[in-house]
């Protein structure tokens, strides 16, 4: 019976990371477009990797699961506390379920939404093949504490340019941009499993296409 709930938990925590909880409103997407240009006055500031992420949640009837995925690295320009240019790299064998103890799907759950178990590399993101994404910035728009974002997001290879609300502040000799959060439609990169908009016939089998984000940057004068 125990193996029998493990195995259910399993299945519904990947059907559920990609099932929106509907808090966030789905950001706006298209074709990738130019990067932003580093202003010749501007201030570097190098992202501080420890406390920088991205936060993901996602529901459906039953359940609800959440995680995380580190930004590795990344550096941001600013002007009279104004931000321009900047360029992340998210590293996607961080990826982690953090509503699950270890022993009880977690561990499982990890590793099918990395692509790390055999036979199911490319249900997912298939981290042994782009063990990278990343998010470049093309503008800065709005008010300079609170601006509407808008970056090219690549990911599996895949790239198209959103935009999504954040907020902004300059504590000390430090920089913290969090977004508000926003959805995005997966197949847009390739992540098709369980799509109902890409195959037929899944009855209530489906994943979501939608996926939830919030994301978290931690960055530090250079």
């Amino acid at each position: 019976m125990k193996k029998h709930i493990t195995l259910f938990t399993i299945a519904l925590g990947v059907a559920t990371l990609f099932s929106a909880c509907n808090n966030g409103k789905e950001a706006k997407t298209g074709e990738a477009e130019a990067e932003a240009v580093v202003d010749n006055a501007a201030v570097m500031y190098s992202v501080d990797s420890s406390k920088s992420k991205i936060s993901w949640s996602g529901s459906k009837p039953g359940g609800t699961h959440t995680g995380t995925i580190a930004i590795a690295d990344g550096s941001v320009s600013v002007t009279d506390r104004t931000m321009g240019a900047g360029k992340f790299t998210i590293d996607m064998k961080s990826i982690t379920v953090t509503d699950l103890e270890a022993g009880n799907g977690k561990e499982n759950l990890e590793s099918h939404l990395m692509g790390t178990v055999e036979g199911k590399e490319g249900d997912f993101f298939n981290v042994n093949e782009f063990p990278t994404a990343s998010f470049v910035i093309t503008s800065i728009e709005g008010d300079q504490y609170n601006p509407t974002v808008k970056g090219n997001l690549t990911i599996k290879g895949k790239t198209n340019n959103i935009e999504f609300p954040a907020t902004v502040s300059y504590p000390g000799e430090t920089m913290f941009l969090k977004s508000k959060k926003f959805t995005l439609d997966r197949t847009l990169w390739d992540v098709n499993y369980g799509s109902k908009s890409i195959f037929d016939n899944l009855g209530d089998k489906f994943i979501s296409d939608d996926m939830e984000l919030q994301i978290e940057v931690y960055a530090e004068k250079s």
